[in-house]
């Protein structure tokens, strides 16, 4: 009996511990994407104007650091975006409008 019972207190300390708990949530507050590789800097762009990014290129930003510009496609719009990002800081530097980009594996003629 005092084997069941001790064995009971210790599995309810480690079901109900508060780290348990914790372990099993997600942070509520979204990570800021790295800028640092060409998926990130696709997934920053997409975020910030809500659509699907088609390439990106490196490019030289402020001399020192580097940044990425991103093309656009937004769907159902005649007119897309080039985003420039920056590597130092998950956020856009600039972006301006511009002819909407193809969606790569599709093809140019509807």
């Amino acid at each position: 009996m005092r084997f069941s019972a001790a064995a009971l207190f210790g599995l309810s300390l480690l079901l109900f511990h508060p780290s348990a708990e914790a372990a099993g949530k997600r942070n509520s507050r979204p990570r800021a994407a790295s800028a640092r590789t060409e998926a990130g800097a696709k997934r920053i762009a997409e975020s910030e104007t809500g659509g699907t990014a088609v390439s990106a290129r490196r490019i030289h930003l402020n001399g020192a650091t580097c940044g990425w510009e991103v093309l656009v496609h937004m769907p159902r719009e005649d007119r897309g975006w080039r985003c420039i990002v920056d590597c130092d800081a998950p956020n856009l530097h600039s972006r301006e409008r511009i002819p909407n980009p193809p969606l790569k594996g599709r093809s140019s003629r509807r």
